[in-house]
């Protein structure tokens, strides 16, 4: 990976799982720092992963030549506006923040400087993260592939080709973690229901959704809808319980909260 100078501005979860991504690979821990308004957080990184931490962002801006903005998007305005501008000449820009569209962003930062927008989501906390990627035209090659390799060192990553590409990897993955976790709450529900144990069923729910995306990552050639046909028995238990999804309409309703999440995105690309 290259080595270059990161400024985390923000010290929430998604810049701590990305630094300890980064230091777990063998990125120098001498070439991160992160910037917050209060210490606890930036004494937390520190200790745990001995990079270097400041209150200021300016001299967080000043020490980098990649700057990360990972704060939430309603205080990105007035984040950005305490940026001293002749410290800014030649960064990269990598923003984390949902709903923010490039060129609010260079509305923001006062210039067009390159920029990279990337959508995580929260399993990166363990790793198994998934981001989306967007880069203007004008992107150097090398700055697009450091922002890949940042973000793979905490899961995987694709590239989308339009900026409103990143709004589908807000459906797809970065929102659908909360997907799964209401599919197997209701699982579980139901099981206790049946007069499983709370416990046990949790046992039952986290594992079998465990296993089952196992096999999907461990057979890559196979469709989807073959992974499934194989657990279907003709007459079978499972092919009862895929019929009535089917017929209280599963995929309709997949397919409107994922359109729900493009278009709430959108909403708040034009409110900030």
């Amino acid at each position: 990976m290259q080595s270059r100078k990161i400024a985390f501005i923000g010290a929430g979860n998604m810049t701590r799982c990305i630094i300890s991504g980064l230091v777990k690979n063998g990125y120098d821990a001498k070439c991160i720092i992160a910037s917050n308004p209060s210490t606890p957080k930036l004494d937390g990184l520190s200790a745990e992963f001995g990079i270097q931490t400041t209150q200021d962002n300016n001299e967080a801006c000043e020490f980098a030549d990649v700057i990360v903005l990972s704060v939430k998007p309603q205080v990105m305005e007035a984040v950005t506006a305490e940026f001293s501008a002749s410290l800014l000449t030649g960064k990269l820009f990598v923003s984390l923040a949902a709903g923010l569209p490039v060129s609010r962003l260079h509305q923001m930062l006062g210039s067009t400087y390159p920029l990279i927008r990337v959508m995580p989501n929260t399993p990166s906390l363990l790793g198994k993260g998934m981001a989306g990627l967007f880069a203007d035209k004008n992107i150097e090659q090398s700055d697009k592939e450091f922002a890949q390799q940042m973000m793979n060192a905490v899961g995987k990553t694709i590239w989308v080709e339009s900026e409103g590409g990143i709004n589908t990897v807000i459906a797809a993955a970065g929102s659908s973690p909360a997907y799964f976790f209401l599919f197997l709450e209701a699982m579980q529900q139901e099981a206790i229901a049946m007069g499983i144990g709370k416990s046990e069923a949790r046992l039952l729910v986290e594992q079998a959704m465990l296993g089952s995306a196992e096999m999907v990552c461990h057979n890559p050639d196979l469709e989807l809808s073959e992974l499934r046909a194989q657990v279907t028995s003709k007459g079978g238990t499972t092919a009862e319980a895929i019929a009535t999804f089917e017929e209280l309409g599963l995929r309709t309703l997949v397919q409107s909260a994922m359109q729900a999440a493009v278009n709430r995105a959108e909403e708040m690309a034009k409110q900030i």
